[in-house]
């Protein structure tokens, strides 16, 4: 019998407290084993038994959520998921959150919290029991009932490759999948790439309207420009698109241009961007003038359209688990022999220079 996943939830408010409790016991591999008002009494409870994984709210009295992240990850190192109406507004909010250790983000609106919440339970569920799995750093199964929509495959969205043989263009174009853990992860990649790097375009599990405040941070700090794709945004050298939360983003060819989609469309492989949409697109239109690579993150979307990618000629990596938050994503891209090598972060943008290289 698999061990319960043991969570304390930190809200100032009783009603999002007793909300999140009723949401995330309804999954029998979930316990919440506490409920805190403010951070010395999540401090009060972590004392006598230690969670698994900690939801914690940012305005609170006494203390706010990010300082109480940072203190946690400096003294003892949680899986957190923030869970905050504050995170949906405010860019600089959001990036201290994930840059102090969080590592996934539940929203919370400011009105009609409960009926958002209960709407979202199995998405909220699937966030918390991916969180458990994360490996942090201190830093310097039960069934699951109200289940969304069936879970579809990229066929929902494009056709299957048709295994045509692609021809060659004068650029090559990179793709990129991540998860849980994957922010920073792919803060990292991008920080290594030079500014003449080739064309990128992201898929970066993350809510609707947190992808543009992602993509400026990064254009902050990067060589590559940066920004949250806009359909017919052109993939150019030294740019990177990142996909908008709520929608697919694919990659389309026009002669010997590539140009990326962004559409509405269902979930797949219960998410909406799907890492299998955009690779499944760059096997469609780019064939053996791609790259792609899976990282950090929990479940297994991308892993099929990464082996399409491969099938179609693309050279492909997979993060290793070593460097991972998350194995999930990676580990079923290689059990299903989607990837070409399984490398450590720090390689990866490496690898992808060496493998667009002419």
């Amino acid at each position: 019998m698999n061990k319960k996943v043991r969570v304390l939830i930190v809200d100032d408010s009783a009603s999002v407290r007793q909300t999140m409790k009723a949401i995330l016991e309804e999954d029998g591999d979930i316990e919440v084993i506490g409920t805190a008002a403010d951070p010395f009494a999540a401090a009060r409870v972590i004392q006598s038994q230690v969670p698994d994984v900690i939801t914690l709210d940012v305005e609170m009295p006494r203390m706010d959520g990010i300082t109480f992240l940072r203190k946690l990850m400096s003294q003892c190192p949680l899986p957190v998921v923030m869970c905050s109406s504050l995170t949906e507004e405010g860019s600089e909010t959001l990036m201290q959150a994930l840059e102090a250790g969080a590592v996934d983000i539940i929203l919370k609106p400011r009105i009609g919290v409960a009926d958002h919440l209960n709407e979202a339970r199995a998405a909220i569920r699937q966030v918390v029991k991916g969180a458990a799995r994360a490996r942090v750093q201190a830093r310097k199964p039960g069934t699951v009932r109200m289940e969304p929509q069936a879970r579809l495959t990229a066929d929902a969205v494009l056709p299957p490759p048709s295994g045509r043989a692609m021809s060659r263009t004068t650029e090559m174009v990179a793709c990129i999948g991540a998860s849980t853990g994957g922010t920073e992860a792919l803060r990292e990649v991008l920080e290594a790439l030079p500014a003449n790097s080739p064309g990128i375009v992201v898929v970066q599990h993350m809510p609707e309207r947190f992808t543009r405040a992602f993509a400026s941070r990064l254009d902050s700090l990067c060589e590559v420009s940066v920004k949250e794709a806009e359909d017919g945004d052109t993939v150019m050298r030294g740019h990177v698109l990142i996909a908008p939360g709520g929608k697919h983003t694919m990659l389309e060819r026009q002669g010997a241009r590539y140009l990326v989609s962004v559409r509405d469309g269902p979930l797949v492989s219960r998410h909406r961007p799907s890492v299998d949409v955009l690779f499944r697109s760059a096997a469609r239109c780019a064939g053996a003038n791609a790259v792609g690579v899976i990282m950090t993150g929990m479940g297994d979307d991308g892993a099929r359209g990464l082996l399409e990618m491969r099938e179609g000629g693309a050279r492909t990596f997979a993060q290793d688990e070593a460097t991972s938050i998350v194995f999930g994503m990676p580990k079923e891209a290689i059990a299903r022999g989607a990837a070409d090598k399984v490398i450590a972060l720090g390689s990866i943008a490496r690898e992808i220079l060496q493998a667009t290289a002419r």
